[in-house]
């Protein structure tokens, strides 16, 4: 599947739960924006179907635990690379 076209279609979904929660389709767009992928926003979805948040500031809550998720995940896979490389370069040696 097209990455972008995967993107769209999880944002259009994601916008679509926010409004059948009452909220303005203006935060389903910023919402998406900040989360930037499909996965990230797929997990959102998951959360406005079980939760069904009432405010606002639940669902803006939920989107940085999310993104502070998928940062920390980023920075334990760098943190894995560079511990490789420097285990690969002490038994190659210098």
């Amino acid at each position: 599947m097209n990455g972008r076209y995967e993107w769209q279609k999880t944002k259009l979904e994601l916008v679509s739960e926010i409004k059948k929660l009452g909220f303005p389709e203006s935060l389903g767009n910023e919402i998406a924006v900040n989360l930037g992928s499909p996965k990230a926003m797929e997990r959102m979805i998951a959360y406005l179907r079980y939760v069904k948040p009432y405010k606002a500031e639940l669902i803006v809550d939920e989107m940085l635990a999310i993104c502070s998720d998928i940062d920390r995940w980023h920075k334990k896979k760098m943190s894995e690379a560079a511990n490789a490389s420097y285990n690969e370069m002490l038994e190659e040696g210098l």
